[in-house]
């Protein structure tokens, strides 16, 4: 599956703040999509369909768990965000034609803020769980990644398949770059660095969260994600909307960064206007 091109979006000020719901309706309009075939590749070589119980950490908005709910899988997402997690509620009724009150969609679906204690009663144990949100280009990106592990872990079968996710090499990832922008703006001010400052791709991130959760490692791939956008605000929106940037918008303000943006996405801007940026993103399957 091949991301299209996202539709035009553009900020009515520049100068105003963005609200959390339009921050994480950015994220489910124009951005999430564009790891769709991070979340194929993996249902496909996993073989997800009616037969699969899957948890999902930091399910976002929620088409990780749409696609998989779509191949017959039953699907828990779990998101402390609760803009993208009432986007993934409305995303899952509308889609599966289910009622989207608090808390689940019906017994295919689940949604909840945190990782739940237990199984419910009455349903079997997890035997996918997924953490499809990429680490690997911010500091600290991956800290709070094992301890949800560890809870999540208990909840599934004895062998279950673990799917971990992160950015590929800074060379083969065009948007790399760009990423780059938010570090070179916290720097310039001096401001007190925090956890989501980028760094580059390190070849053994994923493996080691892993054996901090002590899961173990079953077979890797790599996945071709290009980031697709209608135009430079739009790819703007959709960088933002990824969180990458904050230190440098505490730092300095929206404007400046998205004008430094959008001079770094000029290289990627194709004739037609539209915005054309490959990328390699990598997957890790453990064991538990």
């Amino acid at each position: 599956m091949t991301p299209t091109l996202v539709r035009h979006h553009r900020y009515a000020d520049s100068s105003a703040p963005v609200d959390a719901g339009t921050r994480a309706r950015d994220w489910a309009e124009i951005q999430e999509r564009m790891l769709a075939p991070l979340y194929e590749a993996v249902y496909e070589r996993l073989e997800v369909g009616a037969g699969t119980r899957m948890l999902s950490l930091g399910c976002g908005s929620g088409l990780a768990l749409l696609i998989a709910a779509s191949r017959g899988a039953r699907v828990t997402g779990v998101d402390t965000d609760r803009e993208r997690l009432a986007l993934a509620r409305e995303r899952l009724a509308s889609d599966m034609g289910q009622d989207a009150g608090p808390g689940h969609t019906d017994r295919r679906a689940r949604l909840l803020d945190s990782v739940p204690a237990a199984v419910p009663d009455g349903e079997a144990p997890y035997d996918l769980l997924t953490a499809f949100q990429p680490i690997g280009c911010a500091a600290g990106d991956s800290e709070g990644l094992a301890p949800a592990l560890a809870s999540a872990v208990p909840l599934a079968v004895r062998g279950a398949t673990v799917v971990l996710a992160g950015w590929g090499p800074p060379e083969r990832c065009a948007t790399a770059p760009v990423l780059r922008v938010a570090a070179r703006l916290t720097e310039s001010t001096r401001a007190p660095r925090s956890g989501n400052d980028w760094r580059p791709t390190l070849r053994d991130d994923l493996e080691e969260v892993a054996a901090r959760a002590g899961l173990k490692p079953d077979g890797s791939g790599r996945v071709s994600c290009p980031f697709g956008y209608a135009d430079v605000d739009s790819a703007v929106r959709g960088l933002l909307s990824t969180g990458l940037f904050d230190t440098a918008v505490r730092a300095t303000d929206r404007t400046q960064v998205e004008k430094e943006v959008a001079e770094a996405l000029h290289p990627h801007r194709r004739p037609d206007g539209t915005v054309w940026m490959p990328n390699v993103f990598r997957y890790l399957v453990c064991v538990t």
